[in-house]
């Protein structure tokens, strides 16, 4: 005697509401990375590259603005406010802060929910060239969880070096 599959678990019946969740956990994880920091740990260069706690939360500013404004909208970076490469994302100026760049990401991604709240998940969208809004979330998703874990590592890293 066979059994039949179990149905979907209370997290997959609602599709849209578990990426929306999920983009909310990502996003609050690489805001609270900064927490408890002063203003030179944020921007401590740990690593070769640019990438610095302060500088991976605007980089990921500019990922908001690129797959949840420009590929819907197909505005231009210079519209939307962004850098014009994710090289230059990371790039802070005298002027970031802690608080300027976390304001900066707030109000890009209040601008993403309303953006992506017009739209179904299998809709084409053609800013960036024909994409699916589900692509779309599948894009930030694994660009926010990359950078996540990229930034507790630093994180780690600065706490530990300070104790």
């Amino acid at each position: 005697m066979t059994s039949a599959a179990p149905g979907p678990g209370p997290w997959t019946t609602d599709l849209r509401t578990r990426l929306d969740e999920l983009l909310e956990e990502y996003r609050e994880a690489l805001r609270a990375s900064l927490d408890g920091l002063t203003e030179e740990q944020a921007r401590e260069r740990l690593v070769p590259s640019r990438t610095t706690l302060l500088g991976l939360l605007k980089h990921v500013t500019y990922v908001e603005g690129v797959w949840f404004d420009q590929a819907v909208t197909g505005r231009t970076y210079a519209e939307i406010g962004i850098a014009t490469s994710p090289d230059r994302s990371f790039t802070l100026t005298t002027a970031d802060t802690v608080a300027s760049v976390r304001a900066a990401h707030a109000e890009r991604c209040e601008a993403s929910r309303r953006t992506m709240a017009t739209l179904d998940l299998g809709d084409v969208v053609g800013g960036r060239g024909e994409r699916t809004v589900w692509a779309l979330y599948l894009q930030v998703l694994r660009e926010l969880a990359q950078h996540a874990g990229h930034a507790d590592i630093l994180r780690e890293q600065l706490l530990a070096a300070a104790d």
